[in-house]
């Protein structure tokens, strides 16, 4: 039999902590403890030894990104920030994931489509997943603010490379890692389709603008690929690479299917039929196969792999098929993925 799953529940208010504790109260195989605040929860991390911790942001005394800021200096532990300040797109939100913590949520709300019993099992889910994350995948991320941010050094016209990322679930810590490590001198362009919905898109590029050598951008339909850029697109639509004319231009167009992901298989197939053994594949994490057989097609014609280590993946899957079906070298920690690309590039 497992060990059970210990659960350190962090928040303020007693009627919040009772509710998650009625969300996990049916499972036998997990212990819970309760902290009221952020020192508490510093002295629970020796004594009670969590696997997984749920940390609210807005607390008195030491607030929870301070809180987490010293958990990941003297006692890493996967934490889900729940808080109703933790929202997609929130710039707090991308903070608390660069800080360290492994994924976010809403607090239970009346003011959702959800229902409780939909709201209470994203909430297990959330903190099954990241009780499951590689503690040596978890870090406080320290990027230098940039004072010349958005400006490329580039001078050359046309791509060497074209490295495409593709990512869905707890991507946007995995990006948060890697897009601040590539350099802005590369004579490569930087292609990614996240599996998000399309109006967070907006608030994550400027947040990595801030902390990001390279330029980012939301991609646009026929645009011109400069080297030294980065566009992200949602994969909500379909972003493809065509050689026209002499460049490289993308193409955007609304997903076909709604309910099937497909953005990121469809990005790898058209950057390896545009530059060959050029392009650069990478697979993060994610749930369900979407960019297996794309990073198949980029093998085939010669270009390079990357995976995401799944020890190291908030949603283990999309990395773990892509596994299944390609001989892939470079398996590697989210933290090491930036490296390795400017070691390819370079």
């Amino acid at each position: 039999m497992t060990s059970a799953l210990r659960l350190l529940i962090v928040d303020d208010s007693k009627l919040m902590r009772q509710a998650i504790v009625n969300m996990f109260s049916d499972d036998d195989n997990i212990m819970m403890e309760e902290a009221t605040n952020g020192l508490e929860a510093l002295i629970l991390l020796d004594k009670f030894k969590p696997d997984v911790v749920t940390l609210d942001i807005n607390m008195p005394g030491l607030d929870g990104i301070g809180t987490l800021k010293r958990m990941m200096i003297v006692h890493p532990v996967p934490t889900v920030m729940l808080s109703s300040l933790t929202q997609e797109g929130a710039k707090i939100t991308f903070d608390a994931l660069r800080y360290g913590a492994v994924d976010f949520i809403s607090k239970p709300s009346a003011m959702t489509e959800m229902s409780q019993a939909e709201q209470a099992e994203e909430i297990r889910g959330k903190v099954k997943y990241a009780a499951e994350v590689e503690l040596g995948a978890i870090k406080y991320i320290r990027h230098e603010v940039l004072k010349d941010q958005g400006v490329s050094n580039v001078s050359e016209d046309q791509c060497r490379h074209i490295a495409v990322m593709g990512a869905a679930e707890g991507g946007y810590g995995a990006l948060l890692k890697i897009i601040p490590q590539l350099r802005a001198d590369s004579n490569s362009a930087y292609l990614i389709s996240l599996h998000v919905a399309s109006e967070f898109i907006d608030a994550f590029i400027g947040y990595l603008n801030v902390c990001s050598q390279v330029p980012i951008k939301r991609a646009v339909h026929n645009e011109v690929i400069k080297p030294g850029h980065c566009y992200i697109s949602s994969g909500n639509d379909y972003m493809s690479v065509h050689y026209e004319a002499g460049a490289f231009i993308l193409h955007i167009s609304p997903a076909p299917f709604a309910n099937r992901r497909g953005a990121i298989d469809m990005l790898l197939f058209s950057t390896a039929e545009a530059i060959g053994d050029q392009a650069i594949g990478v697979i993060l994490s994610g749930l369900g196969e979407d960019g297996a057989e794309g990073l198949e097609e980029i093998m085939r014609v010669g270009g390079s792999a990357i995976v995401q280590d799944p020890h190291t993946c908030f949603c283990k899957e999309m990395a773990q098929v892509a596994l299944q079906r390609c001989q892939i070298e470079n398996v590697e920690a989210d933290v090491d993925i930036g490296t390795t690309i400017n070691k390819i590039i370079y």
